[in-house]
């Protein structure tokens, strides 16, 4: 699993697929854009994402997001890299 430091993350932001993994009431406090599925619905919601593509996932910690990494690449996707520091890190740059 690769982590995209928040720096990297902030200067190539737009042309990233974001999967941000933060609960509804996160995301509606503050979101970067992308695709919205909470940790809980990975599982059950995978089929909105494709194992083809390239994700980068984010948190507001950075611990979730990677955990989330973990479980698709069980699932197949090869693509998936890790916000590292999370949200809180993106924030504070």
């Amino acid at each position: 699993m690769n982590g995209i430091p928040a720096q990297v993350f902030k200067q190539n932001l737009e042309t990233l697929s974001v999967l941000d993994i933060r609960t509804q009431r996160e995301w509606d406090d503050f979101n970067v854009g992308g695709i919205h599925i909470p940790l809980d619905d990975l599982l059950r919601r995978i089929n909105e994402i494709s194992p083809e593509k390239a994700y980068t996932l984010i948190c507001y910690n950075g611990t979730q997001s990677q955990i989330a990494c973990q479980i698709l690449s069980a699932k197949g996707f090869k693509n998936c890299q890790n916000l590292e520091g999370g949200l809180e890190a993106y924030l504070s740059l």
